[in-house]
């Protein structure tokens, strides 16, 4: 049991240090708990609980990276938030939606030093209001 409360301390540390425990959900407190459980079935020699267990923590990691890799790529954005993005007005024509993003992707494109993530997120609130405009660039 000892070596399974190092390793969650540990882990506990790693998380606070790279701010993930500060955005903590309760799978994420499930997926710690069935690692620790998985540690301990493990040392008992109860191997196909301990790989039950730890494949649902292996599970839960993979979801929730998976679901922020689909976030930072652009995944659903509302209208509100890509007006504030593109800072335009709510009634804001196509026209002026694809000006305010030119102006903007030409600050944060990676050829300018920009970031990759960030030019994901400009073109994903472009998109999202020119559908709701009813036209597509």
């Amino acid at each position: 049991m000892i070596p399974a409360l190092i390793v969650a301390a540990l882990v506990g540390a790693w998380a606070w240090k790279t701010g993930e425990l500060r955005a903590l959900r309760f799978g994420d407190v499930a997926a710690a708990v069935a690692a620790i459980v998985a540690i301990r079935m493990f040392s008992k020699g109860e191997v196909p609980l301990a790989l039950l267990a730890g494949g649902g923590a292996a599970w839960w990691l993979w979801f929730r990276r998976a679901g922020e890799r689909g976030e930072a790529q652009g995944g659903i954005m509302s209208a509100e938030e890509a007006c504030r993005l593109l800072d335009v007005p709510p009634d804001a024509d196509s026209e002026t939606v694809r000006s305010a993003h030119r102006r903007l992707i030409a600050r944060v494109h990676p050829d300018v030093g920009g970031s990759a993530d960030l030019t994901a997120r400009v073109n994903a609130a472009r998109d999202r209001l020119l559908s709701v405009r009813g036209s597509r660039s």
